[in-house]
């Protein structure tokens, strides 16, 4: 069944999957769900965050032997950029979305955080030089439809409304906030873990 999906995904022609049936897809005939081939999917704007807080977060996991999806580790040239992410996203355990200033200009980011909520990831939200409360869409809205706005808008407010770390870099301490980042997605891999064990 997941090949299956995966396979239909390939074929797609537009890079605007309809997500509700995807994931319905994968929820539906198929008793188990994708195998989690990463434990964290780590969402970020690259151009504010990937040479800092992202890449040092997927180190700092990968040396606890925590499997970390980033796209510039694990993308290689000719990957269908949104084949690869719907990939990474649904076969990962957890999500780590890094808000950032320039984060809510970004459709690949807001893309990428919509199909996170809707796939019920559990979320750890980092606000990286910004506020919760300054979060929202951005884009352009003549280049996506009114309904991609309005998932985007609510995939922000899920994550507004879900406990992060916050991290202001005139003030903070980046190893501290990577370190704490990495032991919480720990913990959260731990509870699922446990929760996996109990059904």
């Amino acid at each position: 069944m997941i090949s299956r999906v995966f396979d239909f995904m390939k074929q797609s022609k537009s890079v605007q999957l309809n997500n509700k049936m995807f994931l319905d897809l994968l929820s539906s005939s198929a008793p188990m769900k994708p195998k989690a081939s990463n434990d964290v999917f780590i969402n970020h704007r690259g151009a504010d965050t990937k040479r800092n807080i992202a890449i040092l977060l997927y180190d700092n996991l990968k040396a606890r032997n925590v499997r970390p999806f980033l796209d510039c580790k694990n993308m290689k040239p000719g990957d269908k950029l949104f084949d690869h992410i719907n990939r990474g996203i649904l076969t990962s355990k957890v999500a780590v979305a890094v808000f950032s200033p320039n984060y809510c200009n970004s459709y690949c980011c807001l893309y990428e955080l919509a199909l996170i909520m809707e796939s019920k990831k559990r979320v750890i939200p980092i606000f990286w030089n910004i506020k919760p409360s300054e979060l929202d869409v951005m884009i352009d809205r003549t280049r996506c439809s009114e309904d991609e706005i309005q998932r985007f808008t609510w995939a922000l407010q899920e994550a507004k409304d879900t406990v992060g770390l916050t991290f202001d870099s005139c003030k903070g301490n980046l190893s501290e906030v990577v370190t704490i980042a990495s032991d919480v997605i720990v913990e959260r891999l731990v509870e699922l873990e446990a929760e996996d064990g109990i059904v």
